[in-house]
């Protein structure tokens, strides 16, 4: 019975101890864990200071490398999603970043759609060669 009432009281002591007042931030800073979480604290922290993307995903990004225990490298578009993911899965230690997350994709869309216009005309220059499939494989 002691025993019952000893957990219940730690249980009582740690469900109050989240109304300790603490400011959103180190709230924060006790609930991030790992690169991806990491890594959307800086970029998010930065964008909200007034820092454009590019400085703001530079620091982030060299973070999530450096912190990943992968053994290979984290690429660009990795790092991007996992720092969306972090801010979408924890809203509330993020305020303010969804209005960020735009940017992360600026640059790979914008990539995306000059290789769709290059492919596009390769396949138009491939078109007026004058070579039939059968002439194309003739070796």
């Amino acid at each position: 019975m002691a025993r019952f009432r000893l957990a219940r009281t730690i249980a009582a002591v740690l469900l109050s101890a989240g109304g300790l007042g603490l400011t959103p931030m180190a709230e924060a800073a006790e609930t991030i864990s790992g690169p991806a979480a990491k890594g959307a604290q800086v970029y998010c922290f930065m964008r909200n200071s007034g820092n454009n993307h590019e400085v703001s995903w530079i620091a982030a990004y060299a973070l999530i490398k450096r912190q990943s225990a992968s053994l290979f490298k984290t690429s660009p578009e990795h790092a991007a999603v996992m720092i969306t993911e972090a801010v979408v899965q924890n809203p509330g230690t993020f305020p303010d970043c969804g209005k960020y997350l735009g940017d992360l994709y600026a640059s790979a869309a914008q990539e995306q759609k000059q290789n769709s216009e290059a492919s596009r005309n390769a396949g138009s220059s491939a078109e007026g060669a004058g070579t039939t499939r059968t002439e194309r494989y003739a070796y």
